[in-house]
C-alpha cells in the first residue's frame, strides 16, 4: 500500500520512490522462538557431571590410600551406603521434608517482607535513606556468629531455624525489586503523570509489572539460599525434629562417610529443585515479552520492504 496523505502529507510520495510501505499484516510472519534442542540442553550438564565425577574417582582411587579412602568415598559407596540403604535413605528422606519445610516457611517470609520493604523504599527517598543502610548491614553479618545470639534470644526451636532463612534470603529481593521499582522509563512515568494517576495505581499498574523480571531474579537467588539457611538452622538448633543438617552433623560424629556424602547431595538437589521450581514460575508469570527470556535468534534479517517495480 502507498503512503497516505495524513502521514507525510503528499499522497505520491510513495509511489514516486517506487517503494510502499508494508503493514504490519502483510509482513511475512514471524517464525516462533526457537528453542534450544534437548541435547544442547542436556549434552553440556552431563558432560560436566561426568568430568566431576572422573575428578572423584582419581582422587578417591590415585590421591587416597585405602586407609583414608573414608574421607572422600568413591560414588558407588556413596550411592549404595546412602541411596540403596533403606535405613540410612529413609533417615536421610524424613530429613529432608523438615529442612523443605523450614526452608519454604523462611523463603515465604522473606519474600513477603522483603518485597515489602522494597515498595515502601521506593516510594519516598527517605525511607530508601533510612532502611537501605540496615539492609546492607544484615547482609554483611557473618550468619555463623548471629545464629548462636538468635539462640539465646528466641529459643534453640524451628522458629528460630526460620528466622535464619529470612535473614539469608532477604537482602536479594529487597535490592533485585527496588532496583526493578525504580528502574521504570521517565517517559512512561511522564505519561501517567499527564493523565493525573494516583500514586497506589501507577505502582500497581506500572512499576510492578515493570519489574517482575527483577523481582524473579532476587526470588531465584532467596530460594537458594533459604535452603542454606535452614541447613545452617539444623546446625545449631538441634531440638525438635532434625534436618539434614543435623543429620550431616551426626554422620560426621559418627564416621559414616557413605550416608554423609548422600545427606549433603540431597541438601544440594533441593536448593536446585527451588532454583529451577522458581525459574519456572518466572517463566509462566513473564511470558516471552520481557527480552530477558527470549530465545529467538536476533540476528535474523529483517523483513524486506516490496517494491512497486516488477524485475524483468
Amino acid at each position: 500500500m502507498s503512503l497516505s496523505p495524513g502521514r507525510l502529507g503528499s499522497p505520491s510520495l510513495g509511489t514516486d520512490l517506487g517503494v510502499s510501505v508494508v503493514a504490519d499484516s502483510d509482513r511475512a510472519p514471524k517464525p516462533p522462538a526457537r528453542r534450544p534442542s534437548l541435547r544442547r540442553r542436556v549434552i553440556p550438564p552431563l558432560g560436566v557431571l561426568a568430568l566431576v565425577l572422573a575428578v572423584w574417582y582419581a582422587v578417591s582411587y590415585l590421591l587416597l590410600s585405602p586407609m583414608r579412602r573414608f574421607l572422600l568415598p568413591p560414588p558407588q559407596s556413596v550411592v549404595s551406603g546412602g541411596f540403596l540403604t533403606w535405613s540410612n535413605f529413609h533417615q536421610i528422606l524424613t530429613s529432608l521434608g523438615f529442612t523443605a519445610r523450614t526452608a519454604v516457611l523462611g523463603f515465604f517470609l522473606a519474600a513477603v517482607i522483603g518485597m515489602a520493604l522494597a515498595v515502601l523504599m521506593s516510594q519516598a527517598k527517605w525511607l530508601e535513606q533510612a532502611l537501605y543502610p540496615y539492609a546492607v548491614f544484615l547482609q554483611t553479618i557473618p550468619i555463623l556468629a548471629v545464629v548462636p545470639v538468635l539462640g539465646f534470644a528466641f529459643g534453640f526451636n524451628f522458629g528460630s531455624r526460620v528466622l535464619v532463612c529470612v535473614l539469608i534470603a532477604l537482602f536479594p529481593i529487597i535490592t533485585n525489586t527496588l532496583f526493578g521499582l525504580l528502574s521504570v522509563d521517565e517517559g512512561l512515568h511522564d505519561l501517567f503523570t499527564l493523565q493525573g494517576v494516583s500514586r497506589v495505581r501507577r505502582l500497581w499498574a506500572l512499576q510492578l509489572p515493570a519489574a517482575l523480571p527483577n523481582i524473579f531474579t532476587g526470588l531465584r537467588i532467596s530460594a537458594g539460599l533459604s535452603v542454606i539457611g535452614a541447613v545452617v538452622g539444623d546446625f545449631f538448633f538441634q531440638q525438635g525434629q532434625p534436618g539434614l543438617g543435623e543429620l550431616i552433623n551426626l554422620y560426621r560424629a559418627q564416621l559414616e562417610p557413605d550416608p554423609l556424602y548422600a545427606a549433603v547431595i540431597m541438601a544440594s538437589l533441593l536448593g536446585i529443585f527451588a532454583f529451577v521450581l522458581v525459574g519456572f514460575v518466572s517463566q509462566r508469570v513473564i511470558g516471552s515479552w520481557h527480552e530477558s527470556t527470549r530465545v529467538a535468534d536476533r540476528r535474523k534479517p529483517l523483513t524486506p520492504l516490496r517494491t512497486n517495480n516488477k524485475e524483468k
